[in-house]
């Protein structure tokens, strides 16, 4: 834990002057945003969750905000989901808050009712419209139902005060039950909870004004208001301000600015999204109220958010997945060690992906996210010396992770540089981010004294004669190359030497499979290469205006021309990018509709030659239907990859304890996530 200073910070001076809300002094201007993480759900899993909230108070966050717990059964997130409703509930929470307090951290409850988003037979929502992302009918509120979810909050804000929380969030955004009543888009009612502005308002009022009721008044209240819906019929811009005029009068101490609902078809969250996209929504806020702000969305560096600060519109900075990704990012940062911190990528892969399938939330570039208990990286007692081979993600993770625990590390690369497929990644347009966690684990590999071995490739017998205790593999894949009477011909590249720009590619280009590399490959022929996101052209393309008077702040999307012609091919027959993840996938298939990718499944693969790939098609008896030549310049392969590892037996049979991790382990569909998991879990086991 870092002690306060009184004099700012020579590195990061607004970021880390403390700030009060309420009743509340934090000790900087970082707020660890709310995350459901999967742990809040079950009382057995109490105990992590106290740790997870911990590391990030030792950390230095300067608030931490819960996932959000239920106010009611009728609320819940899932069955038997967290919630904030009882003494039992009030006294298990005592062990969480003890434990941030421990670490000299402040922590506050969100509390939530989830509308017609909750993922249970009982859930209530204010209108008729169906939830497009969770089964189950809800029941439309009736007034008796209304005032006891009014009531509920009250309730669980006194026993989130009585269980030690520092503050209480009220989640009013996101499309939650809140947000389901402000917002035209869901709410039709005609009684005096819908309708006018005021009538949609009130549930709002009221619920604030019963917490207040139930809590002193030096104990915080901040609300999480959604300020640009980014759905149709959603709230316009005046709408915002008065709720947030009224808010605040009726003793609300903080907002912290919400963008987006689940279900609206522009992403906020993902790494394609430029970084603080949506922080001049909040900015616009300041004129509106004196209570302080908080920004959020997409921001992952502290150099941003001080340079966010240092505009004097807003208060303090949220960052959420960030600390998935780094949980001493604050102290990092004020101790001049920001080269250091573990960028959060916005790859969502081991996040969100899990949260919306129930799977307990972790980290693709910290993999002891959510596992501060079980997945330990304590000091070794005998150092060994370890040989790791391959610096792709699971090499990397695996050597940084070893050299962590006090081993003596030395790491092969027959490469001229670090990276493996996440160099090939970050030149993906919309995941220049994937650069970061380069970046990262060379910074922790001079940090740590690994011995970096590049354009190196050794053999068995190098292995051996090093006389090393373990030996990590991680030499990765190769790209597979299917069997196609042509794939020889010039006009064929691998997706490497296509992305990394080894070969000139033509106009017209054919892009065999349709997994997340064909994907990313085929947005990567159709954008203009750029080395920065561009905002203004990212929200033509996404349909977000600043209109004050556009409600939901969408318009109709303007896609940029794509740059080539390209047709995105499977053998498979049916809809493409299925197997992509849940919460970006579709984003990814949004794109290949914009850039006007023609899709086609079904396929085989016949021949290629200078004509072009020549396709055929069959039914049910393999009789064909119909041939096709896609007149190309090139095709580029995405068909998958195969493991490289012919160093694994002859080490084996050296009886040399070897580890295999990565690509060399499993060939599937490239999976950093696991990779960088199985490194870490190697490392923690030698």
């Amino acid at each position: 834990m870092t002690a306060p200073s009184t004099e700012r910070n020579a590195y990061y001076p607004h970021l880390f002057d403390p700030l009060d809300i309420g009743g509340m002094t934090i000790r900087n201007r970082i707020v660890m945003g709310s995350m459901h993480t999967g742990l809040e759900d079950r009382i057995w899993d109490t105990d992590k969750l106290a740790a997870y909230f911990a590391e990030r108070a030792r950390g230095g966050a300067g608030l931490i905000i819960t996932g959000g717990f239920g106010t009611s059964r009728t609320g819940l997130l899932m069955a038997f989901g967290g919630k904030m409703t009882n003494v039992v509930d009030m006294m298990r929470h005592k062990r969480i808050t003890k434990a941030v307090h421990k670490e000299g951290g402040k922590i506050a409850m969100q509390l939530i009712h989830a509308g017609r988003y909750g993922y249970t037979p009982f859930k209530v929502a204010p209108g008729k419209e169906p939830s497009p992302i969770h089964p189950f009918k809800h029941l439309r509120m009736t007034e008796p139902i209304i005032r006891h979810v009014i009531t509920s909050f009250g309730q669980s804000a006194k026993l989130a005060r009585e269980a030690g929380y520092d503050a209480i969030e009220i989640m009013g955004g996101e499309g939650y039950l809140i947000n389901q009543f402000l917002c035209p888009h869901t709410n039709d009612r005609t009684d005096k909870w819908g309708g006018s502005t005021e009538n949609r308002q009130r549930f709002l009022v009221e619920v604030i004004t019963e917490i207040r009721r139930q809590v002193p008044r030096d104990f915080p209240v901040i609300l999480r208001q959604s300020i640009a819906d980014l759905v149709r019929n959603g709230q316009t811009w005046d709408e915002i301000a008065l709720m947030a005029r009224k808010a605040e009068a009726l003793g609300v101490d903080a907002i912290n600015t919400d963008i987006g609902w689940h279900e609206a078809q522009v992403p906020t969250i993902v790494t394609s999204v430029p970084r603080a996209a949506f922080v001049k929504f909040t900015e616009r806020l300041r004129d509106e109220v004196s209570i302080p702000l908080i920004a959020a969305n997409r921001i992952n560096t502290p150099e941003l958010a001080e340079e966010i600060l240092n505009r004097g519109r807003v208060d303090a900075i949220q960052m959420a997945r960030p600390f998935l990704a780094d949980p001493h990012l604050a102290n990092k940062a004020q101790e001049g060690r920001a080269d250091e911190i573990n960028t959060c990528i916005g790859c969502n892969q081991a996040c969100l992906d899990h949260a919306f399938v129930g799977k307990h939330v972790s980290c693709l570039v910290n993999p002891r996210a959510g596992r501060e208990t079980t997945l330990i990286l304590g000091p070794t007692r005998r150092a060994k010396r370890v040989a790791v081979i391959g610096a792709g993600p699971a090499g990397l993770s695996a050597a940084v992770s070893a050299a962590e625990r006090g081993h003596r590390v030395d790491l092969y690369e027959g490469g001229s540089s670090i990276g493996g497929q996440f160099s090939i990644a970050s030149r993906i347009p919309g995941k220049e981010e994937f650069a970061e966690t380069i970046r990262y684990f060379t910074r922790r590999l001079e940090v740590l004294g690994v011995t970096v071995h590049l354009d190196t490739r050794v053999s068995a017998d190098d292995i051996v004669a090093g006389k090393f205790d373990d030996v990590v593999v991680a030499t990765g894949v190769t790209p597979r190359v299917p069997n196609i009477p042509g794939v020889d011909h010039p006009m064929v590249m691998s997706y490497a030497d296509a992305v990394l720009g080894r070969r000139e590619i033509g106009k017209r280009v054919a892009v065999i499979g349709a997994g997340g590399i064909g994907f990313d490959v085929s947005e990567f022929l159709t954008t203009d290469e750029s080395p920065t996101l561009n905002l203004k052209e990212w929200e033509q393309e996404w349909g977000v205006t600043e209109d004050p008077e556009t409600p939901g702040f969408v318009t109709r999307p303007r896609p940029l021309p794509a740059i080539r012609q390209v047709y995105l091919v499977q053998r498979k027959p049916g809809k493409q990018g299925k197997t992509l993840g849940k919460t970006t996938g579709w984003v990814h298939r949004a794109q290949m509709k914009m850039k006007g990718v023609e899709q086609i499944s079904g396929a085989t693969y016949d021949r290629i030659d200078d004509r072009g790939l020549h396709l055929s098609f069959h039914d049910a008896d393999g009789t064909v239907t119909e041939t096709r030549i896609l007149e190309v310049d090139n095709v580029v392969l995405c068909a998958g990859q195969e493991s490289v590892r012919e160093l694994v037996d002859p080490l084996t049979l050296a009886g040399i304890t070897t580890h295999v991790i990565g690509g060399a382990d499993l060939a599937a569909e490239l999976d950093a996530k696991r990779a960088i998991r199985q490194g870490t879990e190697v490392a923690a086991g030698i």
